[in-house]
């Protein structure tokens, strides 16, 4: 099973040095960049969620793309 945890910079240190005195747990750091890809990536998801369940409209494709 994987996780994804989001903790302050100042305890980020205890954490690690807890969790990788764990035999039966791996650590590794995402970059800033996965990090940020990985949240985009789970707003995405959020609000397509949200289009299915009818609570927000979806735009059209050639609207966002005129757009860009």
């Amino acid at each position: 099973m994987k996780f994804v945890l989001e903790v302050k910079e100042s305890k980020a240190a205890i954490l690690m040095a807890l969790l990788n005195d764990l035999p039966y747990v791996k650590t590794k750091p995402l970059s800033p960049y996965k990090a940020k890809v990985l949240e985009d990536l789970k707003v995405a998801v959020d609000e397509l969620n949200q289009v299915f369940a009818g609570k927000i409209e979806a735009r059209d494709a050639d609207e966002l793309l005129n757009e860009l």
